[in-house]
């Protein structure tokens, strides 16, 4: 596997990109926030409990306001391997797959271990971070896809019979699409065999490649629009691709039917699975007034709120940046300094990073805290 020749960053170019790393990140963990609280419930208990217009604002989940589920904390360690892929681009063992799985097995020890072992400084310093030990509802095929050391591939893949949770890879999936120096098919094809560590069936990976290449786009600033159809063109070369292209067909299609409200976001996520949920999130998307709108109309409905929210989330936040984010939500967010500063660390890796790297393995300054030997 391997990358195109990245841009040239002018300095306007540096700032733009970084804006939409950071609108990407922490808009897609305020919208796993703003739906952890109603995660799994319908639309009627939802009006039950918050009144006629359901979830309007962050509300208390795990004990605070603003918590988020383990698909924020799977998408940072999605980045943390990405800088460490990077990083070891120049070391002659280069496969990023495998650097994206030893990161996932570093969450995985989050959800067994009491907390951070600080001895083991080869985990890094985004393993050291004591709130993301909190175990917050994992299902049980992603524990069992990374409850030992065996790398699921394509051709070996986990869980190839779980349909219905592919929504998990999708959902930590976004950070793909903001390597943006690299072609749209090697976005897609990563994305896709990191899925299928956890989630190997075809629906569940090859949603998760559509969600990274749409991200693609518009980190590049594509119009959402032009990216679903660049991304159902590219779609149409991988078998089993159908369920996927179909759904995010439905979900422009869906855009000329009327008013959005919460029967059409619950007909496009169906049962749930990978594709309905990326179906859904890309309608909320499309519609949206500003962020705060997608985010409400992909939180209250009948799928999975958290889900669907934090995918909305990812694509809202790399259209607009992060100055398009409400700041009373941010301010409220658990884990946002941490958020911050791996989005800052991943901006200056992909537009800096190559000049700064030191083949003798010595790392100056912020790239010394993704050691290269894990």
């Amino acid at each position: 596997m391997g990358a195109t020749a990245g841009p040239v960053w002018g300095r306007t170019e540096q700032q733009d990109f970084r804006s939409r790393v950071r609108g990407t990140l922490l808009c897609a963990a305020v919208g796993d926030a703003l739906g952890a609280p109603v995660d799994g419930l319908g639309i009627e208990a939802i009006r039950q409990g918050y009144g006629q217009e359901g979830v309007v604002d962050l509300a208390p989940a795990y004990g605070r306001r603003g918590a988020v589920t383990h698909l924020t904390q799977l998408t940072l360690f999605t980045v943390d391997g990405l800088i460490r892929a990077q990083v070891r681009r120049d070391t002659g063992a280069w496969y990023p797959p495998t650097d994206l799985h030893r990161a996932y097995l570093r969450w995985a020890a989050t959800q067994r271990d009491w907390g951070p072992d600080l001895r083991r400084k080869d985990d890094g310093w985004l393993a050291h971070e004591e709130w993301l030990y909190a175990r917050r509802d994992p299902t049980r095929a992603l524990l069992l896809g990374l409850g030992d050391d065996r790398m699921g591939t394509l051709d070996s893949p986990k869980n190839p019979g779980e349909a219905g949770a592919g929504w998990e890879a999708v959902a930590r999936s976004a950070p793909f699409g903001l390597l943006v120096g690299w072609e749209p098919q090697l976005v897609a094809q990563l994305a896709v065999e990191c899925a299928a560590q956890t989630h190997g069936h075809p629906v569940g990976y090859l949603a998760a490649g559509a969600y990274a290449v749409i991200v693609h786009a518009l980190a590049r600033g594509e119009s959402l629009d032009a990216a679903v159809q660049q991304t159902r063109a590219l779609l149409a070369a991988r078998p089993g691709h159908e369920p996927v292209s179909e759904a995010l067909q439905r979900a422009l299609g869906a855009v000329r039917q009327g008013l959005p409200g919460p029967a059409r976001v619950a007909e496009l996520t169906g049962v749930g699975a990978g594709a309905g949920v990326l179906s859904g999130a890309v309608y909320c998307a499309l519609v949206a007034e500003d962020v705060r709108h997608g985010l409400r109309l992909a939180v209250n409905q009948d799928g999975p709120s958290a889900a669907t929210a934090a995918l909305a989330g990812g694509l809202l936040g790399a259209m607009y940046g992060e100055t398009a984010l409400p700041p009373a939500w941010l301010a409220e967010l658990e884990g946002r300094p941490t958020i911050l500063e791996l989005a800052d660390d991943f901006a200056m890796e992909m537009t800096q990073g190559p000049a700064l790297h030191n083949p003798s393995g010595a790392s100056p300054g912020w790239l010394a805290r993704y050691p290269r030997g894990s």
